[in-house]
């Protein structure tokens, strides 16, 4: 009788170290990502999207001038790093693409780099922005780096990602749309102009006036509700996405930590050190405090009335915070603020922190009814 040849030990190696297919769930969720901060490269860029002009010129020009007579390395650091992270994202995001790693890496580059040019060339209408190839090259260097950081550890970050995945996040429906809607909310911190963990602000959008005139005592005690509000819809809709075994409210208290740090962080860098915890206001402290208690006894509800006060708290945050009137001592502190680079990225932070709830709440009645 004919035996079936053993395979070789190195045959069986090799066969161990063939990449194994990237889960559909953290595909989606790096597709996701990748389109979230491809919006954002296009705002940021052609912000504030107004006074379009012909200068009469060639829209291309751009790309033989000489080497621009004013730059810094600080602004090419910028343009750099800006487009590191989508160059990473799209390259995970296509790694089911005939060719695997090497095709997602060489999509990744052309399409970054076709972006920046498409950028480029609109600005040329935008007379707040000089079109540069000198951008041009940076970006594209951006690009590459995060397409190869995605080429040489892709396997092992979806691996981790994986890993974290099954411990710590529910095996819920929409998931990876839940997390991508709480990352822009951290986003929503970076903007020192804004009450607290607020959003729904519509005042700026709209062109609206406060409906209470500025008092100390009702601001007082507006800006506890609407911090307090606030607490308890991000507090109820992160614990949405986690496992029951993940050990929730430390992970809770981590997010809202980490919440806080970026807030400081932002007031530290784009107002002024001294400013870093002007946060930190009395009716922010009671709002913490009030708001932290509530959420501790509401995380011991089922998870379908967790929901539905959740949507409800979002709904009257949103209209309280249309009722606050500015705090004078942050408009003050603002009108010093020299935003420079950081103009139209605080655009953008302030456009999602506006509309954040008109998306959030869809998606916490979606997930209400799979539940």
């Amino acid at each position: 009788m004919e035996k079936t040849p053993r395979p070789s030990p190195s045959a069986s190696a090799r066969a161990d170290e063939s990449p194994a297919p990237p889960p559909a769930r953290l595909l989606r969720l790096s597709r996701y990502l990748a389109l979230a901060y491809l919006v954002l490269i296009i705002y940021a860029s052609l912000y504030p999207f107004a006074n379009w002009r012909n200068l009469g010129v060639s829209p291309l020009e751009f790309i033989d001038a000489a080497w621009p007579r004013y730059w810094t390395v600080f602004d090419l650091m910028v343009n750099v790093v800006a487009y590191v992270p989508l160059g990473f994202l799209v390259a995970l995001a296509l790694r089911r693409l005939p060719g695997g790693r090497w095709t997602a890496t060489l999509v990744a580059l052309l399409l970054g780099s076709l972006l920046s040019l498409a950028m480029e060339f609109l600005q040329n209408w935008l007379p707040a922005r000089v079109s540069s190839n000198l951008d041009l090259v940076c970006n594209t260097v951006g690009t590459a780096i995060g397409a190869v950081i995605a080429f040489s550890r892709g396997r092992q970050i979806f691996r981790r990602i994986g890993e974290i995945q099954q411990t710590l996040l529910a095996p819920l429906e929409h998931l990876e749309l839940g997390l991508v809607l709480l990352g822009t909310w951290l986003l929503t911190q970076l903007s020192p102009e804004t009450l607290l963990f607020t959003t729904g602000d519509l005042r700026s959008v709209l062109e609206l006036t406060p409906a209470v005139p500025y008092a100390a005592h009702s601001f007082f005690i507006l800006e506890a509700g609407v911090i307090a509000l606030n607490t308890i819809v991000i507090g109820l809709f992160a614990r949405t996405l986690l496992a029951d075994q993940a050990a929730p409210h430390l992970a809770l208290l981590l997010f809202f930590v980490l919440a806080l740090a970026i807030r400081t962080f932002a007031a530290a860098v784009l107002v002024a050190p001294q400013e870093a915890f002007a946060w930190l206001t009395p009716g922010a402290e009671l709002g913490l405090l009030i708001g932290g208690v509530l959420l501790s006894l509401l995380l011991l509800l089922p998870a379908p009335i967790r929901i539905a006060l959740a949507g409800v708290a979002l709904m009257a945050g949103s209209a309280l915070v249309n009722l606050t009137p500015a705090n004078p001592y942050s408009e003050a502190a603002l009108a010093t603020w020299r935003q420079g680079h950081f103009l139209n990225f605080n655009g953008l932070t302030r456009w999602v922190a506006s509309f954040w709830p008109f998306v959030a709440l869809p998606y916490l009645t979606l997930v209400g009814r799979h539940l």
